[in-house]
């Protein structure tokens, strides 16, 4: 936030956790930046790729970027960039999701078919997607037989992986296609937020390419934007 906004905010408390007062740090008004900021971690999942880049309370990030644009999807697709997990503009989407995942992950599947991408699906998702009217074509999971998901994965049949494992078997089978997508350097996400906001920054490309900008040029448009409104107040 502190970058976002060009304010050094632990500097600030601490200065108002030894007595000093909003007005005397002068922070007396919200600051709503006109632009959109993400902020993503960074994890060494490629360097070490016997790990399960499944997250959990443990740390795992090695570090942090943050994509600034006028719009979320482009400000999205830089923190992407930059995080070394580079969304595709096109080609084939991998969809395998627990079962109370499944009704959020139509709509998803919807709009990458409507973005022009094929979905592929494991079996019980797959049904699902078709019942509700997405175009979906089934794949085997690991355990099920060959040729399964993860040899889509290594083919380079598949450039993008949505995967939200629920339960012990699960995790065990799916593990092997979330590394297969390191190895390969796939794009992938284990939320179905992430997956969202993936959609958006691969509709938002296609209307425009990111542009690069320094965060003090950021700064000045957020000054810009404060005195207009201190004008207007």
């Amino acid at each position: 936030v502190s970058k976002a906004i060009g304010l050094p905010l632990a500097s600030l408390a601490a200065r108002l956790m030894l007595g000093e007062t909003l007005q005397q740090v002068g922070f007396t008004a919200e600051i709503i930046p006109p632009y959109f900021s993400v902020k993503e971690a960074v994890f060494p999942f490629n360097k070490f790729r016997e790990f399960d880049p499944v997250l959990g309370p443990e740390m795992r990030s090695t570090g942090e970027v943050m994509g600034i644009a006028d719009d979320f999807g482009t400000a999205f697709l830089k923190s992407q960039i930059a995080a070394d997990n580079k969304l595709p503009s096109g080609g084939a989407v991998l969809i395998t999701v627990n079962d109370s995942d499944k009704p959020t992950a139509s709509k998803l599947a919807k709009r990458f078919h409507e973005l022009g991408f094929k979905v592929y699906a494991t079996t019980g998702t797959a049904a699902f997607l078709n019942k509700q009217g997405v175009p979906a074509e089934s794949v085997l999971k690991v355990r099920e037989g060959r040729p399964h998901c993860v040899d889509l994965v290594v083919n380079g049949d598949v450039q993008l992986l949505i995967n939200t494992p629920l339960g012990k078997h699960a995790q065990q089978d799916d593990e092997f296609l979330r590394q297969a997508a390191i190895a390969n350097h796939i794009a992938y996400t284990t939320t179905l937020s992430a997956a969202s906001a993936a959609c958006d920054a691969i509709a938002a490309r296609r209307l425009h390419e990111p542009d690069v900008r320094s965060l003090q040029e950021w700064h000045k448009v957020l000054d810009a934007s404060n005195l207009k409104k201190a004008a207007e107040g």
